[in-house]
Formats: C-alpha cells, structure tokens, sequence
C-alpha cells in the first residue's frame, strides 16, 4: 500500500511541473482532469452495476451554470463559479436520480440516455437562453477577486483542478471504505439481502447518483471556464459514451483509475491527432483494443499490480 501511495504522489508530482517542463499538455491535462472528475461519478455507480449512459447531461450542466453566473449575474470568481455549478447539479442530479435510481440495468441506462438527450435538445433550441447550436462565451474569471491574463488563468485553473483531483481522490477512497460506499458495493452483489438488513438501496444509490452528478457538474465547470466558450454537444450521447468508456479503461477498482484513463485517452488522443490527422481514430482504437484485452482491469490494475511486484520483490530481498 505504501508503495502505491509512492506512485500515485510521483505521479501528482509529475503533473505539477507540467505547466513548465510540457507547457502544451497544460491545456489538454487540465480537461483531462475535468473529465476525469465526470468519469468518477459514472464508476461510482458502475460499482452499484449501473451504467449511466446519459451522465454527460450533468457535465453540460455544470458548463452551464459557470457560463449563466458569469453572463447574468456578473459574479466571475472562479471559486463561486465551481461551487455553484457542483451545487447546481447535485440538485438536478437529486431531482432526477428520484425517478431514475427505481430501475435498473438496460431500462436504467437508457432512461438516463433519454433524459440526456432532452437535455441536449433544449440546450439546442433554447437560443434566447443558451444561445442554441452557437452555445455561451465564457469571459475568463477572476480568482479572489484578482484578474489574470487567459495564459494566467489557465496556470491558476490548471493547479486549482489539480488540487481538486487530490481532495475528490482522498474523499473517494474514504467514502468507499465507509458502510455508505460498501452499501454501493453491495446492491451490485445483493441487492435483496441489503435490502433485509433494513438498508433501502433506493436512498443508498439517490445519494451516490446525487454525488456522480455533483462531480460531473465541477467537471463540466473547469471545462467552461477553461475551454472559454460552452456548447449543448456537451451533452450529447457520444460524450456519455466516452465518460463512460474512460471509466471502464481507467478502472473501477480505485477512486484514481478514472484520472489515469481520462489523461491516458486526453494524451493519445492528441499525440494522435498530430502525428497522424487522417488515421488518429485508427491509433485511438487499436490503443483502446490492447488495454481492453491486455489489461482487463483497467489502467489502474496495471499499477496496483506493479505495486504489488514492487512490494513482493522488497519482502523477499528481506527475508533472503
């Protein structure tokens, strides 16, 4: 356990000195990040064995939010903007989660698929509002009430996101470890004997179902405000798709997994598309194929296992 605990601080400290040694990958780890925030939410209920098809609706919703509070209210800090944006989901997510979380394999994914897709049509005909197809210019905000160029700000966010990852990381693990997060686990495996100890597995995946929305909805806000501009394909079924896929890829078995399957799939997918412009879908799926095949429990198996080599060659150079 201390040895992964030794990879995963390596790894944060390898993404803290990006901004100066791989200045170009700041903006592409920075929505890897915010992704991989979304990605968290969708394995928290893979781990009820729920797939939720339709989670980019939340992700959409939080871009949203940032970009209405900035436009209408005038409020641009950044803080206020990512609060209210996790807020704002967690109560859409709470709203919508009621009727949702009653269902449950095939049905539960394409209710979440449909809802999703209405979502994503008002987001496109509601020009008044969201400004339809052309979707919402994000100003850059303001950070406690200093104002930063867009260069400094995208360092700023790029740290603030990062520091998130960790405190999102550090709650994951303890909220899996606590009778809450073992009752996710639980629905997945019994659903009926948790239901006999007196555990109502309804409010059990509305309060994890709340949660997945609140996270994609922080996620759907570093976007915006990163990316400066929002758009209802946000929402769109092949983005639920892809949070979904990175979950998968990244693995359910740690809170880390979706992070290190949305900047490994962030990372190909843009050394692919400059190395090969016209063939960059080829190289992203026969990537795709060998993890899955290879690597069965996602990328964060690949590290426990070397954790685990790692720690088992140290105790018999002990022993010997």
């Amino acid at each position: 356990m201390k040895i992964l605990y030794a990879l995963f601080i390596a790894g944060f400290a390898a993404l803290a000195i990006v901004p100066f040694a791989a200045p170009w990958l700041q903006f592409v780890l920075t929505i890897a990040i915010a992704k991989g925030f979304a990605a968290v939410g969708v394995a928290l209920l893979l781990r009820a064995g729920l797939i939720s098809i339709g989670h980019a609706m939340f992700y959409a919703a939080g871009a949203y939010t940032a970009a209405f509070i900035v436009l209408r209210s005038g409020i641009s800090d950044l803080f206020v903007l990512l609060i209210a944006s996790t807020l704002v989901t967690a109560v859409i997510g709470a709203l919508v989660g009621a009727y949702l979380v009653r269902y449950r394999a095939i049905f539960f994914a394409m209710l979440n698929l449909a809802v999703s897709m209405v979502f994503f049509a008002l987001l496109s005909k509601l020009y008044g509002i969201t400004g339809g197809t052309d979707g919402l210019r994000v100003p850059v905000p303001t950070v406690l009430g200093i104002t930063f160029t867009k260069a400094g700000f995208d360092i700023v966010l790029f740290y603030v996101a990062l520091v998130l990852m960790a405190v999102v990381a550090g709650l994951g693990v303890q909220f899996l470890k606590s009778p809450l997060g073992h009752a996710v686990g639980a629905i997945h495996t019994n659903e009926v004997r948790l239901e006999y100890l007196g555990v109502s597995a309804w409010t059990v995946l509305l309060i994890a179902y709340t949660i997945s929305a609140a996270l994609a909805g922080l996620g759907g806000a570093i976007a915006a405000v990163s990316i400066g501009h929002v758009l209802p394909e946000y929402a769109y079924w092949t983005e639920s798709g892809h949070l979904v896929l990175t979950a998968v890829l990244g693995g359910i078995g740690g809170v880390a997994g979706p992070f290190i399957g949305s900047i490994f799939l962030e990372i190909v997918h843009t050394v692919a598309v400059g190395v090969a412009h016209n063939a960059w879908n080829l190289i992203m799926g026969a990537t795709l194929l060998l993890v899955i095949f290879f690597l069965p429990q996602g990328l964060y198996g690949l590290v426990t296992k070397s954790a685990g080599k790692t720690s088992s060659a140290k105790l018999g150079e002990n022993k010997s």
